[in-house]
């Protein structure tokens, strides 16, 4: 039985990692948003990542994970908070 096409490199799993960690990161930050705020962030959060889905290549992905980390880091400067 040989590989198929689903089996993700190394590479590929450790990216996946950081997205993911990126993800929770962001929805661990929006519990300190205000309340009235919580849902609209959430939801501008998941179609930003929804709209990176499709990437494939390594130096999009990268670029997007940094759009992301600074985006993070303003958003916790956003609710008082050090990232």
């Amino acid at each position: 039985m040989g590989l198929t096409k689903d089996v993700l490199s190394l590479q590929q799993f450790m990216r996946r990692k950081e997205v993911l960690n990126l993800y929770r990161d962001f929805f661990k930050l929006i519990r300190c948003a205000p309340l009235n705020e919580r849902k609209s962030l959430q939801q501008w959060i998941r179609e930003d990542f929804k709209n990176s889905k499709h990437l494939t290549d390594d130096i999009d992905i990268k670029l997007q994970l940094s759009r992301g980390r600074l985006a993070l880091r303003e958003m916790a400067a956003a609710v008082n908070l050090p990232k």
